[in-house]
């Protein structure tokens, strides 16, 4: 059953829409993280794939898996993400479906693609287990699955757990988005629907930041949850600067040795075949 206006759920959807639309994650997706999609994309698709990419943003995943010769579906709570997709995609010379779509409740049918993944997608739907029960739903019997995810450790889960007392109290039974990066928790979600699960914990490499308070400054512009913790306590201006404060220690302590400002964000690569 698919929600309507009255469904009490809705209105958690439309902020967590407005909070993605805020800021230019499109932005951040291409020039900080911009190999997650191609590798995720080379892990898992296929030639000739149906490929379904939940919460697929701008297409970091969806259109290399495009350009690898697949049939590909982009869908996204926020369809405001799809604008700089669409141009990126005609840019490439590659055609893809857009669909407005909430990853727990996902209007396909079921067993309708050979593929599914997520890029740092389906991590911020709050009801794992529904979104996972979909994930499930519409991949066909012996189907590929393939999910890249922050880890809770690395450095975006510790920024969410950093941010995490200034930020607004989480919805009942929502749950963080990192678990999502922790293999048994994965694992727990698809449960004996699946088989073949392989998964590895990899780094992505980021030096385009001067500073801690560069790179702080950069997510607090252009990061849908970032923007939305620090408009949370904007009335507090302690508060503001305690979270400033946090956020820099935070890049330090992941910066990595030599010069400039390295640091490397670790990441969850789960591949798994649907059971036939």
């Amino acid at each position: 059953m698919h929600p309507t206006t009255a469904d009490p759920d809705t209105e958690l959807k439309q902020r967590h829409r407005a909070m993605w639309a805020s800021g230019d994650y499109p932005k951040l997706a291409e020039e900080v993280i911009a190999d997650l999609g191609p590798t995720l994309a080379n892990a898992i698709v296929q030639p000739g794939d149906t490929v379904l990419d939940i919460a697929a943003g701008a297409g970091n995943a969806s259109i290399p898996a495009a350009l690898a010769g697949a049939t590909v579906t982009a869908s996204d709570l926020t369809p405001e993400l799809f604008d700089r997709g669409k141009e990126r995609a005609a840019e490439q010379g590659v055609d893809l479906d857009w669909v407005t779509a909430d990853a727990e409740n996902l209007p396909f049918e079921t067993a309708s693609f050979d593929t599914v993944i997520s890029c740092v997608g389906i991590m911020f739907a709050p009801h794992h287990a529904a979104s996972a029960g979909e994930l499930l739903r519409v991949t066909r019997p012996g189907g590929r699955i393939g999910l890249l995810n922050w880890t809770p450790e690395g450095f975006i889960g510790q920024m969410f757990a950093t941010m995490k007392p200034y930020a607004p109290a989480p919805p009942p039974g929502a749950q963080p988005p990192p678990l999502w990066g922790d293999e048994q928790h994965v694992r727990g979600l698809l449960g004996d629907g699946v088989v073949d699960v392989r998964a590895q914990k990899r780094g992505l490499a980021v030096s385009r930041f001067e500073s801690p308070e560069a790179l702080r400054d950069y997510f607090k512009a252009y990061y849908g949850p970032t923007i939305n913790t620090y408009r949370h306590i904007a009335a507090d201006p302690q508060r503001v600067e305690a979270l400033d404060a946090a956020l820099v220690e935070l890049v330090r302590r992941f910066a990595r040795p030599g010069p400039g400002l390295r640091l490397e964000w670790e990441y969850l690569l789960l591949t798994a075949r649907k059971r036939a």
